[in-house]
């Protein structure tokens, strides 16, 4: 048997969250060098799984397959297309920028609401959320990612509550109070929607007899498995809540800007750039694979929400005064962009919210990083309580400002050639929903440059004339992001090459082909 590569990739960060959990309360030090080990083997395994993907190839590839529950019908299953694996990918690469990124975040402080605080549980959490998110990119039976789908809840739900952000206007007691609130919002947002999820998970099964998501998507396609109409439509939407929910979509968006605000930057990086991604990932492989003509029916409206997503959540972010929640909405903003781009049902659409997905992921965690280090300077996440800093610590401006305009898609970035794509396939075949998506370009300008210039620019503010630059081990985190912004933004072959193969799947099972411009006849 060939050596289970999808399953060593998210067997290395469990046992290393197992292993550094054991570590010794007096050792937090060799705990964070343990996890950051574990994250790097964990990214030369997602590394060689890239390689040996051929994208021309069959569909799922590095598959695994071994009973499990068979009672139940539920199998081991694994296997990724061009879509999973490029996340999967993502997942490897972003966990050790968010362990160096949040190196003392765990430390012990001397405070009333520091109870629980121990450094090994903080790191161990986040390999835990590693670990079930990459499962989760693989996993091709329904009723596996559904038990992941909810699992990595349990850790995000104690990194929110237990290890927080601690710059908080209202001091430790009030900051303890909104972190405990946060984290309880995120849980039963999620939940709500994975119990909406499990009725439809079951409804699947009593309908086609297994979990197995090829021989689903297999006896649609040859007619042996014939849903009503009705009873395909209840499914898709068991299926879409609980993803949109996690996505988030408007009106089901409120946890994430509680969440990212109390959260550290490096656990907020871990909701929005990996977790949230999981949401919009199963879209593509559950909802349209195994719901296609119900998929089809909710078009419109899935696109009136985006578009709503996409405008609202850039109009709120102009109006934040605080950091942390400016960056939540904008993500918001974002992913009405990324769902928008697959509901439009175009080959453009669908690979351009593929590339949304990673290249969010990369502009999202290098600014919110950067604005983490910012903040742990200065306590405070009030964007009035700064002025100046470019003249104080210009490497960290810098670096704030290349992020911040990667998140406005600035031509010459990453996430430009992503989003342009998106609107490209929208309006081929909606252009009213198109034209009107572009608000949130103009929107996403505004926030992003107000927020550099409020922050960044004019006289220095007393509270960071000494405010200290960038330091090494900070440099090491945003440099290879950047770097990355920079390289996809100016050559993202090596990304569609791997992902517009998949995209083509997908945009079989829906039975949809690209509208045809039309070109006027010569005279």
């Amino acid at each position: 048997m060939s050596f289970p590569l999808l399953t060593a990739t998210a067997a290395v960060p469990a046992i290393g969250a197992i292993v550094t959990a054991a570590v010794p309360a007096a050792r937090r030090t060799a705990a964070k060098w343990i996890a950051l080990t574990f994250s790097l083997a964990t990214l030369v395994l997602a590394a060689i799984a890239l390689v040996r993907f051929e994208p021309g190839g069959d569909r799922y590839q590095l598959t695994e397959s071994h009973d499990w529950i068979s009672d139940f019908g539920v199998r081991y299953e694994l296997g990724v297309d061009g879509i999973g694996v490029s996340l999967m990918a993502l997942t490897a690469l972003l966990i050790p920028f968010v362990i160096a990124a949040g190196w003392h975040d765990a430390d012990p402080v001397e405070t009333k609401s520091s109870r629980w605080r121990p450094t090994q549980g903080f790191f161990a959490l986040i390999l835990m959320v590693e670990a079930m998110v990459i499962l989760s990119f693989e996993a091709t039976d329904v009723f596996l990612f559904y038990i992941l789908f909810e699992a990595m809840l349990i850790p995000v739900y104690f990194l929110i509550g237990g290890f927080g952000d601690r710059a908080h206007a209202g001091g430790d007691e009030a900051g303890a109070t909104q972190r405990s609130y946060a984290a309880v919002k995120f849980l039963l947002y999620n939940l709500a929607g994975g119990l909406i999820m499990l009725a439809a998970v079951i409804g699947l099964f009593v309908q086609a007899g297994t979990f197995s998501l090829t021989e689903i998507a297999a006896a649609r396609a040859d007619g042996t498995l014939d849903m009503s109409t009705g009873m395909e439509r209840w499914l898709f939407l068991g299926f879409f809540v609980a993803f949109a929910i996690k996505a988030p979509l408007w009106p089901v968006h409120t946890w994430l800007p509680n969440a990212m605000g109390e959260a550290t930057a490096p656990v907020a990086v871990l909701i929005t750039a990996v977790v949230d991604k999981v949401g919009t990932f199963a879209m593509l492989r559950f909802c349209l694979q195994l719901f296609p003509e119900a998929s089809k029916w909710a078009t419109p409206v899935v696109l009136v929400l985006a578009l709503i997503s996409i405008v609202y959540g850039a109009l709120l972010a102009v109006g934040q005064r605080d950091i942390k929640r400016l960056i939540a909405y904008a993500s918001i903003s974002h992913f009405g962009f990324i769902i928008m781009g697959i509901f439009a049902m175009t080959s453009q659409g669908q690979s351009g919210a593929t590339l949304y997905m990673i290249n969010h992921g990369i502009s999202t965690a290098a600014l919110l990083l950067v604005a983490g280090f910012l903040i742990s300077r200065r306590g405070s996440r009030l964007i009035s309580d700064y002025g100046g800093v470019q003249k104080v610590a210009p490497v960290l401006a810098g670096t704030f400002l290349i992020g911040g305009l990667a998140t406005l898609s600035l031509p010459g970035l990453a996430p430009f050639v992503s989003e342009f794509l998106v609107l490209v396939g929208t309006f081929s075949r909606y252009p009213v929903i198109g034209i009107i998506a572009t608000i949130g370009i103009v929107l996403a300008a505004l926030y992003v440059l107000v927020l550099y210039q409020r922050t960044m620019t004019g006289p220095v503010n007393e509270s960071v004339r000494h405010m200290p630059d960038l330091k090494l081990r900070e440099l090491a985190v945003v440099t290879p992001l950047i770097a990355l912004l920079l390289f996809l933004g100016v050559y993202p072959k090596p990304l569609t090459d791997i992902v517009n193969p998949a995209v083509e799947h997908t945009m079989s099972d829906v039975h949809k082909s690209d509208p045809k411009p039309e070109v006027e006849a010569a005279p």
